[in-house]
């Protein structure tokens, strides 16, 4: 096996300049970089990494936990926008750091957290980043502080710092627009109400409605549990059927995600309603799968997973360059846009209604 003297010499170069090109600790000239990196190819060369990590406390890994890529697509579309997208993000901007990152899957099995943590420990990580499916509180039993870790989409009672989803300020925004387009009548069918995201966006519904003097009108909210429970396409039969049968029916139905959304399209469809000439639809995710294949193309609000990622990515790698700063305790909060497509209509008047057959008469 070779050496890193055997590298030095067909290379014609010192041993020390050898382990600076391999250490990056110190300049080395372009030229003499490339016949060390040509000598260590002929002959075969890999460096020790783990002698090299013990001696500089500095293994180059990053651990990644996540439960992405075994999620099948049933899952996903449960879920909403894939978290593949996050990982996605911490593997760019990590490896674009120099360093490597490791990921490991748990197979859809929680239990398996702590085994994957002890492992990467194992492997003297440098930090890990753990990425859930949507946003949530976790119980997780993270290393300690000589492994900097950075939670995406959750967040959990010890503080650890993370990276979470504006959705108070996305469903803030979207219903912002909804309202610039006329609108005073906004139906609202979430997710489950037990989900932190739906906690958010109403809050963030509710404070777009008020700034613009709309009053709250509990009946034209509808929650529903969409993680592939038997019945639910009927939960949200029945949820359409309860807002157009309102004494005051809504002109454009708002959906907890763009799945949701798919789902209300059809229905509206099966009741020969069109979109959006008799009622306006927006979703929230913007999962290009959906939104845009849809027609007419979903108005939604973007979930930014992708810069939850890189966000992540970054705060991690500072964290670890600068071990004394001081870690934020407080969620960092990234927020998306609002695609506006054309299933979101401007309503000409405010005295248009639909009557009980879901027609709208002026």
């Amino acid at each position: 096996m070779a050496t890193i003297y055997d590298v030095a010499k067909t290379a014609g170069v010192s041993a020390k300049t050898v382990s600076r090109v391999l250490n990056k600790d110190a300049p080395v000239s372009p030229k003499t970089r490339q016949a060390v990196i040509r000598a260590m190819d002929a002959l075969g060369y890999v460096p020790s990494y783990a002698a090299r990590s013990i001696k500089s406390q500095k293994s180059g890994l990053i651990g990644l936990i996540t439960g992405a890529i075994s999620l099948s697509t049933e899952e996903t579309a449960s879920h909403g926008l894939p978290e593949i997208q996050i990982v996605r993000s911490v593997q760019h901007v990590v490896e674009s750091s120099g360093k490597t990152l490791l990921i490991s899957d748990t197979g859809g099995r929680s239990e398996r957290v702590p085994e994957l943590i002890r492992t990467f420990r194992e492997h003297r990580v440098e930090g890990l980043v753990y990425v859930a499916d949507f946003h949530k509180r976790v119980e997780l039993p993270l290393p300690g502080k000589d492994v900097v870790t950075v939670l995406v989409n959750c967040f959990d009672d010890a503080r650890t710092p993370c990276v979470l989803p504006d959705d108070e300020a996305g469903q803030y925004a979207l219903t912002r627009e909804v309202i610039a387009q006329g609108h005073r009548r906004i139906a609202y069918i979430t997710l489950a109400e037990r989900q932190e995201a739906t906690k958010l966006r109403l809050v963030g519904f509710h404070r777009a409605l008020a700034e613009a003097g709309i009053e709250h009108d509990p009946d034209l909210i509808a929650p529903t549990d969409l993680f592939g429970e038997q019945g639910e396409h009927q939960l949200i039969w029945d949820a359409i059927d309860r807002l157009l049968k309102n004494d005051h029916p809504p002109t454009v139905i708002c959906c907890g995600n763009d799945r949701l959304a798919m789902a209300v399209y059809g229905i509206l469809r099966d009741r020969g309603l069109s979109i959006p000439g008799d009622m306006s639809v927006v979703g929230y995710d913007d999962h290009r799968l959906v939104s845009e294949t849809l027609f007419p193309a979903l108005t939604t609000a973007e979930l930014p997973y992708f810069a939850m990622g890189g966000r992540a990515a970054e705060i991690l790698l500072d964290l670890i360059e600068n071990p004394d700063a001081d870690r934020p305790s407080d969620p960092v909060l990234v927020g998306g846009q609002v695609r506006v497509r054309q299933s979101l209509a401007r309503v000409a008047s405010s005295s248009d209604v639909i009557d009980i057959t879901g027609r709208r008469n002026p």
